[in-house]
């Protein structure tokens, strides 16, 4: 399959993927716009093979021995087969003691407020590591204000978690243990295209933190990771350890010889 293949090209271990017989990969297509033109976003998923995937349908060896399971809230957003997948997922990860990270991720064209409200927030109580953006916090959980309100309130959803609030060009801002931190530096971005920094953000800090640094490391190398998303085009975050590294470090963007 093409897609397997591109996926283990950038290092990524397919041997857990499911193939379901007679079934379709789902699709999204893309139009970009510029302002105030929006970038328009068109799903057709209907019959793709993961709508059809059930709990009995995966390895759950896989999340057992696991460091670390990221959820995406688009996933429990496909239908009811995906919520049980989901929720098998976080009761494997927590009876094997496997934190828990959630990236909340709303998609407005797949359920409404009420029903990803309704959903998520009988997850989230579960997770150790929590990514919204402010957008999706107003939208899902009507939670709006300072970043420190924000996070504050959201806490409460998630009592276990460190929270990530990321506010676009104003940063983002993380609350662990009742903390509020700040990333050290922000960059000067020259966009070429946004889609996908909120998850390269959640890449780098998870990143970060799987390499044993600490939480202000994770939030700079989410920063930064994020910063070389958006000079990328598509919505994968194409950088190697060693150009995120070497931004992390270095406070010139000069030409390099």
């Amino acid at each position: 399959m093409t897609l397997v293949r591109e996926l283990v090209a950038h290092g990524v271990d397919c041997a857990g993927v499911v193939r379901v017989a007679a079934a379709r990969l789902g699709l999204y297509f893309l139009e970009y716009g510029t302002s105030p033109r929006p970038i328009q976003v068109v799903y057709d998923r209907r019959d793709s093979a993961a709508s059809r995937l059930t709990p009995a349908d995966v390895d759950w060896t896989l999340v057992r021995h696991a460091r670390l399971l990221h959820v995406s809230g688009i996933t429990p957003a496909l239908g009811h087969n995906l919520r049980a997948v989901v929720h098998r997922a976080l009761d494997e990860a927590e009876a094997a003691g496997v934190a828990i990270s959630f990236d909340v991720n709303y998609r407005s064209r797949l359920w409404t407020p009420e029903q990803a409200r309704a959903c998520l927030t009988e997850m989230l109580p579960r997770v150790q590591h929590l990514f919204v953006g402010a957008a999706d916090a107003a939208a899902v959980f009507e939670v709006s204000g300072t970043p420190e309100g924000v996070l504050e309130r959201l806490g409460r959803l998630a009592p276990r978690a460190t929270v990530a609030l990321t506010l676009g060009e104003a940063g983002s801002a993380v609350r662990v243990q009742g903390t509020v931190l700040r990333p050290s530096r922000r960059y000067a971005v020259t966009l070429v295209d946004p889609l996908g920094a909120g998850d390269a953000y959640a890449a780098g800090f998870l990143w970060a933190l799987l390499d044993g640094r600490g939480v202000q490391e994770a939030v700079d190398a989410a920063t930064a990771l994020a910063a070389l998303k958006c000079t990328i085009w598509g919505d994968a975050a194409l950088v190697s350890r060693p150009e995120l590294l070497d931004l992390l470090a270095s406070d010139s963007h000069e030409i390099r010889r």
